[in-house]
């Protein structure tokens, strides 16, 4: 049996689940723990660099020499309702140009992905995304070296009968 290297750091057989690469459709459901996002439709975008979240308000945090910013998320598309409200410290501030080339800089967190069953840190830019599809994307940055794309997929992970009960809503 041949040992590789997971993603998490432990060794694993060739014929370990772990060991191979989540496959990944071109939308699929995530959580990110750490912030309180129980589940949110990503779009997996591999010609994104840089993964995004929806936050319709975003506020710069200091506690002591500490950086951190506090955010809004609306996680449900529709659901103007249904707010997480996360917190996390602030790795960086950065420009990033989107899709229509415009420019802007944003904050930019580390937190945990959850997705098939797995779980490994990203770097997530934090923008208003009130008028876009998906709540947030998923770049090629977040999924190198843990997942590949099919393209003509969807959802391959799971898909939830009722998304707003995991926040407590209808």
């Amino acid at each position: 049996m041949i040992a590789a290297r997971t993603p998490y750091g432990k060794s694993a057989s060739a014929g370990d689940p772990a060991a191979r690469p989540l496959l990944l459709g071109w939308r699929e459901w995530a959580a990110l723990p750490d912030i309180g996002l129980h589940l949110i439709k990503a779009k997996v975008d591999t010609g994104a660099r840089t993964s995004t979240l929806h936050a319709f308000y975003v506020e710069p945090l200091r506690r002591g020499a500490a950086q951190s910013v506090r955010f809004g998320v609306h996680p449900l598309r529709g659901r103007l309702d249904v707010v997480v409200h996360g917190e996390a410290p602030l790795l960086e501030r950065r420009r990033i140009c989107d899709s229509g080339g415009h420019r802007e800089e944003r904050c930019v967190i580390l937190t945990r992905l959850r997705i098939g069953g797995r779980e490994w840190p990203i770097e997530l830019t934090l923008t208003n995304r009130e008028t876009m599809l998906f709540r947030m994307l998923l770049g090629r940055g977040a999924i190198a070296g843990h997942a590949l794309v099919d393209p003509q997929l969807s959802f391959v992970t799971g898909r939830p009968v009722r998304p707003a009960g995991c926040y407590g809503a209808d």
